[in-house]
C-alpha cells in the first residue's frame, strides 16, 4: 500500500516532470512504519523456521513427540496426534510475542481498532483451526506411511492436491466466517453499480457482502472470494465508510479481473501441484537415512518422523515464497489493467491507489529487495506508473488531476 497525501496544487505539474503523487510526509510516514514492523515480521518468520529446524534436524523433536505422546498412551496414534498438536502449538506460542509487538507498532500508526481481548481471541480462534486442520491431516499421513514406509507420497500427493482444490472451495464459507461477521450489503446505488459491473464483465457472483473490518483496524480492502456457486464480492465496511462509490467500483474492478482472468482457479491449480510436488518431494527427504538419523527417527513410518517432515515442508515454503510473490505481483498487475479496461478511468484509478496508500500507511517506493522477496502486490508508484502509462496509450490526455485535501480517494 501507498502512503499518499494529495495536497491541492496551484496548477499542474512543471512540463517533463509526473506530478507528485505523496507528500514527502507521507513518504516517510509509510517508510517509518515499514522499517517499525520489519524486525517484527522478519524475526516472526525467522524464528518460527529456527524452531522447526531445530526440532526435525535434530533429536529435540523426536524426543518431544516421544514425551507427549507417553502422556497420552503411548501408542502410534497419540504420539502422531499429540506430537502434531505438540508442533503447532509451540509454533503459535513462539509467533505471540511477534504478533502483540506488531499490534503495538500498528496501533502506534492508527492502523489497530481492536483491543488486546479481541486480539487474544483471534489467536485463540487461529490456534484452533490451525489444530481442527493439522491434525487429521497428520493423522492420514501416519496411516499412509504406515502402509508403506516408502511409497506413501503417492497417495498422499493425490491427496494433497484434492485438499488444496477443496480448501480453496470452502475457503469462504467456513474459514471466513471464523474470523468476520458478513452481511449482505443493503439494497442501493453502490449495490447495484457493483452487480451492474459485474455483468458488463460477465462475471456471476452470487452477492455483495460487507465484512465487519472496522472491529480490527481502520485498513481498506474489497476482494472477490470463492469459486462458482461461493462467488461473492466482499467489501470492508472501512472501505465504504471512506471512499467515494466510484472509488469502491474501481478496487471491485480489479478484483474482478482476477476471476475474469481465472486467476483463483489457476492458483488453486498452481497451488495443488505445487501442493502434490511438495509431498513428493518429502517422500524424498523421508526416506534419506542421513536425515532420518539426525532426526532421531526409524523411518518415515516412525511418530518421530513429524517433526522431520514438518522442517522439510516448512523449508521448501521459505524458499519457494520469493517465486510465489513473482508470480503474485504479476497477476495483481495484470488486474489492475483490467479494471482501466473496464472502466475506463484512470484518473480515479490513481486517486484510489492513493488512498489506499495513505489509509494503509504503505511505503509508496520500498527497497527492491524486499519488494522481490516478499511483496506479493507492486508498490504504489509502481501500479500508479503503469496506469498513467495506460492511460497515454489510450489518448486521454495528460496526468490525473490531484486529489483536494479531505478528498475520499480509494
Amino acid at each position: 500500500m501507498d502512503d499518499t497525501d494529495t495536497t491541492a496544487s496551484a496548477g499542474p505539474a512543471p512540463t517533463g516532470r509526473p506530478p507528485a503523487d505523496f507528500t514527502p510526509a507521507e513518504r516517510a510516514r509509510g517508510r517509518a512504519l515499514r522499517r517499525a514492523q520489519l524486525p517484527w515480521a522478519l524475526g516472526g518468520r525467522l524464528a518460527g523456521l529456527a524452531l522447526t529446524l531445530l526440532l526435525g534436524l535434530t533429536p529435540a523433536g523426536a524426543g518431544l513427540v516421544s514425551a507427549v505422546g507417553g502422556w497420552f498412551g503411548g501408542s502410534r496414534t497419540a504420539g502422531v496426534l499429540a506430537g502434531a498438536a505438540a508442533l503447532v502449538v509451540l509454533g503459535q506460542a513462539l509467533q505471540l510475542p511477534f504478533g502483540a509487538r506488531l499490534r503495538v507498532v500498528r496501533a502506534r500508526y492508527g492502523l489497530v481498532t481492536q483491543g488486546w481481548a479481541g486480539w487474544t481471541v483471534d489467536a485463540l480462534r487461529g490456534l484452533g483451526l490451525a489444530l481442527v486442520l493439522v491434525l487429521p491431516l497428520a493423522l492420514g499421513l501416519f496411516a499412509l506411511t504406515a502402509w508403506s514406509p516408502r511409497h506413501w507420497w503417492l497417495p498422499a500427493a493425490g491427496a494433497a492436491a484434492v485438499l488444496t482444490a477443496a480448501l480453496s472451495f470452502l475457503h469462504p464459507l467456513l474459514i471466513e466466517p471464523v474470523f468476520n461477521r458478513f452481511t449482505p450489503m443493503p439494497p442501493g446505488p453502490l449495490r447495484s453499480a457493483l452487480l451492474a459491473l459485474a455483468e458488463r464483465d460477465g462475471v456471476r457472483v452470487r452477492d455483495v457482502l460487507v465484512a465487519d473490518a472496522s472491529r480490527r483496524t481502520t485498513a481498506l480492502n474489497a476482494y472477490v472470494s470463492g469459486l462458482g456457486a461461493t462467488r461473492r464480492i466482499v467489501a470492508y465496511d472501512t472501505l465504504l465508510s471512506t471512499a467515494t462509490p466510484r472509488e469502491v467500483e474501481l478496487v471491485v474492478a480489479h478484483e474482478l479481473g482476477h476471476v475474469k482472468h481465472r486467476d483463483v482457479p489457476f492458483g488453486t491449480l498452481l497451488g495443488a501441484v505445487g501442493a502434490a510436488a511438495a509431498v513428493a518431494v518429502l517422500g524424498v527427504l523421508g526416506s534419506w537415512r542421513p536425515l532420518l538419523s539426525a532426526a532421531g527417527a526409524a523411518d518415515a513410518a516412525d511418530p518421530r518422523a513429524l517433526p522431520l517432515l514438518a522442517a522439510c515442508a516448512a523449508l521448501l515454503g521459505a524458499l519457494s515464497g520469493p517465486a510465489q510473490c513473482a508470480v503474485s505481483r504479476r497477476i495483481e498487475a495484470r488486474a489492475d489493467r483490467h479494471a482501466l479496461e473496464l472502466t475506463s478511468d484512470a484518473e480515479q484509478f490513481v486517486a484510489m491507489q492513493r488512498r489506499l496508500a495513505v489509509a494503509n500507511v504503505s511505503d509508496v517506493d520500498p527497497p527492491r529487495a524486499l519488494e522481490l522477496l516478499f511483496a506479493t502486490h507492486p508498490s504504489a508508484t509502481r501500479r500508479i506508473a503503469a496506469a498513467r502509462a495506460w492511460q497515454a496509450t489510450q489518448g486521454q490526455g495528460g496526468p490525473e488531476r490531484r486529489a483536494n485535501p479531505g478528498e475520499s480517494v480509494v
